[in-house]
């Protein structure tokens, strides 16, 4: 795996931790939640190494700023904005996952001539037909945050998402991040998922984003996701989809090198035209 060297960026309002990998066409690719590094393994496969990678992390993650305030994919995409002008980055293929194509979304929405492609690695089911069970769902979770705090939590919450031997497996892809994730819980149950809760994707936002889109899902990962799978395609119809055999919600950890085969193949039927 590629070595990333990470600075901080300021920004209007927060600085944020950055790390840029290659050249070619910019490749922004949007911190998810929970594990800060998620998409490092991804992000650092030769199968992109044509592409000029923006890794980040977000607000409360790593070494970026704490959060302020109450959590916003809004923000969060606002954040993103700001990180492109700082980097003079005008248009860029933007990658988002799990909670980050939450903020992907919304950022082609407010400002569709900033984002050349979207790639969609299985969002958040909170605009499909899925949206009460999983809401119910993170206010069980929210509420365990509540009453038992940070650390029990995430152990529940990643012990049914990963493995109950997630820590083993999160550090076998990517050493030091069942540690990192523990540090950065707080962020994760008190900030992104309330923030997730108060997000919303209509139709009509759908409609304003002009981006060719990717969507790339696991074959196992579950009936919440096959939903969204469902719903991304039909308010996206000409929309290309790729599914991992085998792989579950964590897909860019696990199965990096089929993910990044799949947008590095999309990105380049796209290009930007750069000189």
């Amino acid at each position: 795996m590629a070595e990333l060297q990470w600075r901080r960026i300021h920004l209007p309002d927060t600085t944020l931790e950055v790390a840029v990998r290659g050249a070619g066409d910019p490749v922004v690719v949007v911190q998810t939640a929970a594990t800060a590094d998620e998409f490092v393994p991804f992000a650092t496969r030769p199968e992109l190494d044509d592409h000029r990678l923006v890794l980040y992390h977000r607000r409360g993650y790593a070494g970026s700023d704490p959060v302020r305030g109450p959590g916003s994919i809004a923000r969060d995409a606002r954040d993103c904005r700001h990180l492109m002008a700082a980097l003079g980055i005008e248009r860029a293929h933007l990658v988002g996952g799990s909670y980050s194509a939450a903020v992907a979304l919304q950022l082609a929405v407010d400002t569709p001539d900033r984002v050349h492609t979207l790639t969609l690695i299985e969002p958040p089911p909170v605009f499909t037909s899925a949206a009460d069970d999983f809401l119910a769902a993170t206010d069980r979770i929210l509420e365990d945050y509540r009453l038992h705090g940070a650390a029990p939590t995430l152990d529940s919450f990643l012990s049914r998402v990963v493995s109950p031997d997630w820590r083993v497996e999160l550090d076998r892809h990517l050493p030091g991040s069942a540690a990192r994730a523990e540090r950065d819980a707080d962020t994760f149950f008190g900030t992104d998922l309330p923030a997730l809760r108060d997000w919303s994707f209509a139709a009509e936002d759908a409609r304003r984003i002009t981006a060719p889109v990717l969507y790339v899902g696991g074959s196992e990962s579950g009936p919440w996701f096959a939903e969204v799978h469902r719903e991304v395609l039909r308010r996206f119809p000409q929309a290309q989809d790729v599914t991992v055999a085998g792989a579950g919600h964590s897909l860019p950890v696990t199965h990096p090198a089929e993910v990044a085969a799949a947008v590095g193949a999309f990105l380049r039927v796209h290009p930007l035209g750069l000189p």
